[in-house]
Order: structure tokens, then C-alpha cells, then sequence
């Protein structure tokens, strides 16, 4: 199990939830993941996710993203891209668009800016179905 910055030691719990990863595009939790994975390794452990996807994360492997402020929620897919947010259920769309944001010499403070990451929050259209009108 290679990939990024050196080797772990492929066991059939890291070896589960790197197939699990694979594709995804729900933005997992490690408890997300640890409920699918334990159904194959009821031995399992919630600890060896956590500490498998911190090894994976490390290796550049996966991405922790900070949208979901209850948990931390890990994407997989490293091409650049943003997310939609469903304030409601948490869902996390991707998006895979470009979004040219131009600072200013005053708003770079200083800084080479290297990209950008952008963040669109709103109902998803299961939750935009459930929410009467007026609380829109």
C-alpha cells in the first residue's frame, strides 16, 4: 500500500477501508467509515480507522476537509475542486469548476496565492423538498 510519502503495512482493515475510499464521494467521517468497514471486520476497531486514515492523511492519500464542524469528514479525490454544503444533512457535493478570484496587491497581504478553495452553502433539493416555503 503505496502512495504519497512512503509505504504502510497493508492489514485487511487498512486494506477494507482503502477500497471503501475508493470512489467515494460522500465525504466519510471515520465513524462513516468504521460502520461500513466493521460490517466486514466486526473486530474492528473505531481507534484503527482513526488512526489509519490520520497515516493516510499524512501520506497525501486522502484529505482532511473541515466543513462539518461535529466531525472531521476525509475526501479522497485530490483533484483540485469545491464543495457544495447542505446546511441541513451535512451532505458534500464536489465540484470541479474553476472559480478565477483575483486579490488585489493591498488584499494579498503579502502572500504568492497558490489557488483557492470555494465553499457553497445551502439546501440540498432532498431538504429543499422537506423545508415549508416560508422557512426558505
Amino acid at each position: 500500500m503505496k502512495r504519497g510519502n512512503g509505504s504502510m503495512k497493508a492489514t485487511p482493515q487498512r486494506l477494507a477501508i482503502m477500497e471503501y475510499l475508493e470512489g467515494n464521494r460522500n465525504h466519510p467521517s471515520a465513524a462513516d467509515i468504521f460502520k461500513a468497514v466493521a460490517k466486514k471486520f466486526p473486530t474492528m476497531s473505531l481507534a484503527t480507522v482513526y488512526n489509519t486514515m490520520e497515516a493516510l492523511k499524512e501520506r497525501g492519500i486522502v484529505v482532511e476537509i473541515d466543513i462539518d464542524a461535529d466531525k472531521k469528514r476525509f475526501d479522497p479525490d485530490l483533484r483540485p475542486h469545491h464543495h457544495l454544503i447542505c446546511v441541513r444533512c451535512k451532505t458534500i457535493m464536489d465540484i470541479f469548476k474553476t472559480f478565477p478570484l483575483l486579490l488585489s496587491g493591498d488584499e494579498k497581504l503579502g502572500f504568492d496565492i497558490m489557488g483557492n478553495h470555494v465553499q457553497f452553502y445551502g439546501l440540498c433539493p432532498r431538504c429543499k423538498e422537506a423545508v415549508p416555503d416560508k422557512e426558505q
